[in-house]
């Protein structure tokens, strides 16, 4: 299988993004990368081109630009060159550290919808205390949805979550202000109902204050809500590690403290560290686009081609199709 990767996207790129991509094909024997962006920045961090190939280009969309102009005048930039790559045969997957709206443009405009799914919806696995994580589906992609888009979101990452996740029977919940199966709005309500009646595990509405504990498997939301709690789970996760560093090192008994709890702040570490998780699926496309966090280092970026890797091999978007055609969405 073939990755095409914007070697620029990102706030390390290329270097972590040259790393991810050699530790990538070191560990996995069945994966060629394609990197995207200016070959000598590339080659400075590239010191194994074992599998990987580079196209040259010396543009690249910006975090500021604009994300439709972006993809319409910036078509030699890195990001629109390597999701061409996959729409023109050459790769089955891209990923990127980059612009979020841009990839998601560039993935509607050039890779294009299944048909059957009116809006794509961007998903990131976010962790739990238990470490096993749970997908958010939408997480900014679409700002106002409809009922039957949150239709979509449940049964997309539901064949996800099987798939990749290898969960036999994901729990699927409606991120509710309640867990009463009344609360809401009306989306919600309505989304409630053809949830229920959907070809899948439905556990009902799902408070923000549980999902931390493991809720649900997947998190079903339109993209306000969605993009809120990924802001919010990242913030408070960053201040909380901050917090206690600050406090463990204040005091001489503290550092002393500190150097025998090591061992367990790590492991908490790892649990809430999001380079776990790979990247997030732009669900409903025709083929893998995975956005990657935009500080993803050599671990995520590694992270983020296995997660891509998995998908290819578990047919996901193949498998999302099927289920749309059966279901005659």
């Amino acid at each position: 299988m073939r990755i095409a990767i914007d070697a620029m996207g990102g706030d390390h790129a290329p270097k972590e993004v040259v790393k991810g991509a050699m530790a990538a094909v070191k560990e996995y024997e069945n994966i060629d990368i394609v990197l995207v962006g200016n070959e000598s920045a590339i080659k400075e961090h590239l010191t194994d081109q074992t599998r990987i190939t580079i196209i040259h280009t010396d543009e690249k969309i910006e975090s500021s630009d604009s994300p439709v102009t972006a993809i319409r005048r910036k078509k030699n930039s890195s990001m629109v060159l390597a999701i061409k790559e996959v729409k023109e045969g050459r790769a089955d997957a891209c990923i990127s550290a980059g612009n979020t709206g841009a990839l998601m443009t560039g993935g509607v405009l050039i890779v294009g919808r299944i048909k059957g799914i009116e809006r794509p919806a961007l998903a990131p696995m976010l962790p739990t205390f238990t470490g096993d994580g749970f997908l958010l589906i939408d997480a900014g992609a679409n700002m106002d949805s409809k009922p039957e888009h949150l239709l979509h979101y449940g049964l997309m990452g539901s064949i996800y979550m099987q798939k990749v996740r290898n969960i036999e029977s994901p729990r699927v919940g409606l991120l509710n202000v309640g867990t009463e199966d009344d609360k809401g709005t009306e989306l919600t309500k309505q989304a409630f109902a053809l949830l229920k009646e959907a070809p899948i595990n439905f556990v009902g509405n799902v408070e923000a204050r549980d999902l931390l504990e493991g809720v649900a498997d997947v998190v079903v939301c339109d993209g306000f809500s969605g993009n809120v709690v990924l802001k919010t789970v990242e913030g408070t996760a960053l201040s909380l590690f901050s917090l206690l560093k600050k406090e463990l090192t204040s005091t001489f008994f503290n550092k002393l403290a500190a150097g025998a709890l090591k061992p367990s702040f790590k492991k908490i570490k790892e649990k809430m560290d999001y380079t776990e998780y790979g990247g997030a699926g732009l669900f409903g496309l025709q083929a893998p686009i995975i956005k990657a966090h935009g500080s993803s280092n050599e671990t995520a970026i590694l992270n983020s081609i296995r997660q891509t890797r998995l998908m290819l091999e578990e047919k996901v978007v193949e498998t999302i199709k099927a289920e749309v055609i059966k279901r005659e969405i």
